[in-house]
């Protein structure tokens, strides 16, 4: 099956998935009902699926490996829905829904157009293999985290000027939200100090012009999450404080993966 058709379908359900939670949302006063709950999970399943195949197709061609910035992004938006309709079936996740999937839709349409491409590459090490997968999956948990962070954002000042929105209902706990936030930064963060490590290991060059952009916002991403860790677990930092440190480290990640790869294959190309 054709990437296009891949991409398309995808598309399809998750933007069905996106209107159907915000429909049952508004039109039901205690959130998601189990049917729609069960059609938006059956439509986000389909979408992942045709997300995989299209992704799949995109990064390893018939002339090697891409890893150029919208098929990457495409892969990155995979792991991140992967992640959150799994941890659906066990945690309130269902919320993220409403970013995620037309954000994810965005990137596969996107990538569809002849643009932007770096030349594959061919036979990879097995080092740095590793470093883009941890790479990948650390930015995916720490995106997550940072919607997390705006949803916890949002409740806050709704609780403060005691207003009750449609969305309000369909989102966890205040308690809730704040446990799953640092649950997410704790294992982005080290999936990203390891993923730090392997580039320091098995990636030439790690400090080379046109990966010291990249490396020097990483780094400092790294210390702003730590910060955070540290503040969290000795002097209790949560609410306003926590979702400022965590989009801060966030926006520091999308300079660093984003950023550079927008730069050095569009800019400077």
């Amino acid at each position: 099956m054709s990437v296009q058709i891949t991409a398309a379908f995808a598309i399809v359900c998750y933007l069905s998935a996106f209107g159907l939670q915000v429909r049952t949302s508004l039109q039901t006063s205690n959130g998601t009902s189990s049917a729609s709950k069960g059609a938006i999970l059956g439509l986000s399943v389909l979408g992942l699926g045709a997300h995989l195949a299209t992704s799949t197709q995109q990064i390893f061609t018939s002339s090697g490996t891409d890893f150029s910035l919208l098929p990457l992004s495409v892969a990155v938006f995979l792991i991140i829905n992967f992640m959150v309709i799994c941890g659906s079936l066990r945690q309130p996740f269902q919320s993220l829904f409403l970013l995620l999937f037309p954000f994810s839709a965005l990137a596969l349409a996107l990538s569809l157009l002849p643009v932007w491409q770096s030349p594959p590459r061919n036979n990879l090490p097995l080092g740095l293999s590793l470093h883009i997968l941890l790479s990948i999956i650390a930015y995916s948990l720490l995106s997550i985290a940072a919607l997390e962070a705006l949803f916890l954002a949002y409740q806050n000042r709704q609780l403060h000027q005691h207003h009750s929105s449609a969305l309000m209902r369909i989102l966890p706990p205040l308690q809730t939200m704040e446990t799953l936030l640092f649950g997410l930064v704790i294992t982005g963060f080290t999936l990203l100090t390891l993923a730090l490590i392997s580039g320091l290991l098995f990636v030439d060059n790690f400090f080379a012009q046109h990966l010291v952009h990249k490396t020097t916002f990483s780094i400092v991403a790294w210390l702003v999450y730590a910060i955070l860790l540290w503040g969290h677990f000795r002097w209790g930092w949560r609410g306003k404080t926590a979702t400022l440190w965590t989009l801060g480290g966030f926006i520091l990640l999308v300079l660093a993966f984003w950023g550079t790869k927008f730069v050095l294959e569009v800019i400077l190309a």
